[in-house]
């Protein structure tokens, strides 16, 4: 099976062809920087992080590019609310949004846009809209005219006679239902020039001019989360297509976190910020519990649910730090289960790649407790490879100091209580229980409990 993808434009799975053979293209709507970042706002980056993981896992080439939307008119008012320049105040969060991306393991970005960057791509977007009449200019602002394109909606599903932009109302709009693409200079806000007056970008022009000037006027994916559907979407799909460029082939959108039935948002004050939960769990944790829903189901947070996670983390990093810990280094190059794979290509079903990777757990335990080390090296071997496609294998460089909890101290920790429990489990295997119980204690008495899961034993600190 090929990999087949769900487009949000036609409703449907299909399959998903490159239009370069051996290279892959994604824009993926990035953060407007008014905030520290919440669970619900890297979801999306981690979403497509592991998409680009699986789109390049054959060698080839995978250009993503994830914008930074650093004017806006709630950046500009949090940075007045603060006394802050709202440069100023947009670069630090832009900074906290890459540290989050960056601590959960994403890859780099092939490129990360600022949209005041592009001012020059975005006035030759709204040129090329305004000669085609698709676009006018009133009182140094610049509308898109939503009825000459008749395609508008295709996207979203919208009809035309319900079409509400959420916009503050303006009194040089032709059309209630028109957007704006350019809003006018106003006393103490940022501004570049223009042909129709100085001025600063509107948030749907910012990103067709970004995409297109990196991945081309015609590229594979564009995503984001589902809340971007109506009216962003469709509002630069509609401008970019109006100005004659086919822009996306695929549309890709993840579901929403939510708490207490609510999408989380900042306005609404049940965010739960990238910082606090590194507090509380390892970054490899959070990012299983992010990840492993499928994206375009809906997270409902709970506490509960990721401690759930995090024992499912601990079960794989167990096993595999309990094989080279009895038998010696595992390299990640081990065989791909063919469920994992039909998993992924059918449209990134993580929560099958998961479940195959701990089937596989189990039997590399199997083996462990047999005395099968060869078997038991193989099967870490593939699950290693498996969770490296998510960006989760526990004995990746990248997880190195995130292991049993991070820093020196637990990473010790962490060598010395696999060896104990090896130990144990080496004891039990020769039904010397009286050993394998004191062995037990004495973790307990140290302040660590050990679990025995059909995964293989698993140990915590008990303040954990």
């Amino acid at each position: 099976m090929s990999l087949h993808l769900f487009d949000t434009a036609t409703r449907s799975t299909r399959e998903f062809v490159p239009q370069v053979s051996g290279t892959a293209s994604i824009y993926v709507c990035g953060a407007t920087v008014q905030g520290v970042p919440h669970i619900g706002h890297v979801r999306s980056g981690l979403n497509f992080d592991v998409l680009r993981r699986w789109l390049g896992r054959d060698g080839s080439t995978v250009h993503l590019v994830r914008n930074v939307t650093d004017v806006d008119d709630k950046i500009l008012a949090k940075a007045a609310e603060h006394g802050r320049r709202w440069w100023d105040w947009a670069y630090e969060h832009e900074r906290a949004f890459d540290a989050a991306y960056d601590a959960l393991g994403c890859l780099p970005p092939s490129a990360s846009p600022r949209a005041t960057g592009h001012v020059t791509q975005m006035v030759d977007l709204m040129e090329r809209l305004i000669g085609k009449g698709h676009a006018y200019a009133a009182d140094g602002d610049v509308y898109f005219s939503v009825t000459s394109f008749p395609e508008y909606g295709a996207l979203s599903g919208q009809k035309l006679a319900d079409v509400q932009q959420g916009e503050t109302a303006a009194t040089g709009k032709r059309d209630p239902r028109d957007f704006t693409l350019w809003k006018a200079a106003k006393p103490g806000e940022p501004s570049w020039p223009t042909p129709w007056g100085a001025g600063r970008p509107g948030w749907h022009l910012e990103c067709s001019a970004m995409a297109t000037a990196y991945l081309g006027s015609s590229f594979d994916i564009h995503g984001g989360g589902i809340d971007l559907i109506f009216p962003h979407h469709e509002n630069e799909q509609a401008q970019s297509r109006a100005a004659g460029d086919h822009f996306a082939e695929y549309w890709m959108h993840n579901a929403w976190v939510t708490l207490s039935g609510e999408k989380m948002s900042k306005s609404l004050g049940n965010t739960v910020t990238i910082p606090a939960m590194l507090e509380r769990v390892r970054a490899p944790e959070l990012r299983y519990y992010l990840v492993g829903p499928h994206y375009r189901s809906t997270i409902e947070y709970s506490p509960e649910a990721l401690d759930e996670s995090v024992s499912a983390y601990r079960r794989i990093e167990s096993f595999l730090r309990r094989v080279v810990e009895r038998t010696g280094a595992v390299e990640d190059d081990g065989a791909l289960s063919q469920t994992f794979v039909a998993s992924m290509d059918d449209d990134m079903g993580t929560p099958g790649a998961l479940a195959a990777i701990h089937r596989r757990v189990r039997e590399g335990n199997t083996a462990l407790e047999s005395g099968d080390d060869p078997g038991a090296r193989a099967a870490a071997a593939s699950v290693r490879a498996m969770t490296g496609l998510l960006g989760l294998d526990p004995l990746s460089e990248r997880w190195h100091d995130a292991a049993s909890g991070g820093g020196a101290g637990r990473q010790a920790l962490g060598v010395l209580v696999e060896r104990l429990l090896e130990e144990r489990q080496q004891a039990r295997r020769d039904r010397d229980f009286a050993r394998a119980d004191a062995l037990r204690d004495s973790l307990l008495l140290a302040g660590i409990a050990v679990e025995d899961t059909p995964d293989g034993p698993m140990w915590t600190l008990k303040d954990d």
